[in-house]
């Protein structure tokens, strides 16, 4: 158990030290990441407002057909290509990624990477 809260810590504290770095404005929101055991849940965030223009995730009805028994990176591609379809309509071209504290590799690398070839991320 202690374990567990120790790993918790140490990703909100590496949260904590890429925020200070990285916010989101209006032309460039910030692209934020949160895994859960089962699922993945996406935001678009605007800092300067204090405002979430949208998200997404494996629970919606949509997404949940499609990534039943699939991988989990497999999984982390389409939800990034929903997202990039759902801010192409909110008319945002390019976004800033927070990985949330989590490290870059498996599930977030996917994810980042295919939002990347979405033209969304520089």
């Amino acid at each position: 158990m202690a374990d567990i809260k120790e790993r918790k810590i140490r990703r909100l504290m590496r949260h904590a030290r890429v925020r200070k770095k990285v916010s989101g404005t209006v032309e460039k929101p910030r692209l934020v990441i949160y895994k859960s055991l089962k699922h993945l849940y996406v935001q678009v965030v605007d800092d300067s407002k204090g405002e979430t223009i949208t998200g997404l995730s494996t629970l919606n009805p949509v997404l949940r057909d499609k990534v039943t028994g699939r991988k989990k990176s497999e999984i982390a591609i389409e939800l990034a290509k929903a997202v990039c379809a759902k801010l192409r309509d909110h008319s945002i071209s390019a976004v800033v990624f927070d990985r949330n504290g989590y490290l870059y590799h498996g599930t977030v690398k996917a994810f980042a990477e295919a939002v990347r070839e979405e033209k969304l991320l520089a």
